[in-house]
């Protein structure tokens, strides 16, 4: 397997969470520990990932609600190992958002198994680091957006919102789930900063195109235009 693809490992068990770890490591994985939830939430917040391993039953913030909320924006894998065995288990977290669920205990060459193909699905979903959608075209490697190849020179955030849009295109994002991906900061109910921003990407577009690009949910927030 190939080295330098960054694991994050979410796990209250020490002794586990270090299984887990060492096992990877010799594998050529860089691992991140963390012991909860909200540990959790902050590792994603300042690094990306290339997989998530989650245990469920964890202090504060559980395994369950640890999906919802990363899964409002980010499309990153996540691996379920639990000691939870019924089938009901299982659905719920795959209805939520979860990729794979091991149950504990495990075969550490099954648990290997498992991340490799996750990442190696995960990377067959990213297409050349592109999006496309309508003839706009977001290149991740370059963090740029163009419209019919004419490129917007979009600031950082509003690059970033264009991001999420055409990462979940069919999805619709409230004010406070683009304000926290876009700044990276807690939404204390700004709605003029997130207003303004839409309006500027939006008349970047209309310099190229007259079609809506960013369509308005009234009431809910905001989504790409299909």
């Amino acid at each position: 397997m190939s080295t330098f693809q960054n694991i994050l490992i979410i796990e209250d068990d020490l002794e586990i969470n270090n299984l887990i770890k060492e096992t990877l490591e010799k594998a050529g994985y860089i691992c991140t520990q963390a012991f909860s939830g909200s540990e959790g939430l902050m590792c994603i917040k300042i690094n990306d990932y290339s997989l998530i391993i989650l245990d469920l039953m964890l202090p504060g913030l559980t395994g369950e609600e640890f999906v919802k909320k990363i899964r409002k924006t980010d499309a990153v894998p996540v691996l379920v190992v639990s000691a939870k065995t019924s089938i009901e288990s299982k659905v719920e977290l795959l209805s939520i958002g979860a990729d794979d669920y091991l149950i504990k205990p495990f075969d550490i060459k099954e648990l290997k198994a498992r991340v490799e193909a996750l990442i190696r699905r995960s990377k067959i979903n990213i297409k050349n680091d592109h999006i496309s959608h309508k003839g706009i075209t977001l290149d991740r490697e370059l963090c740029d957006v163009f419209i019919d190849n004419n490129p917007l020179n979009l600031t950082k955030q509003e690059y970033k919102i264009m991001k999420l849009l055409m990462e979940h295109p069919k999805k619709v994002f409230t004010k406070q789930d683009i304000y926290e991906y876009a700044w990276d900061d807690v939404y204390i109910g700004e709605d003029k900063t997130i207003n303004v921003h839409i309006s500027n990407i939006r008349k970047k577009f209309r310099e190229f195109t007259q079609e809506e690009v960013i369509e308005t949910v009234w009431g809910i927030g905001f989504k790409l235009k299909e």
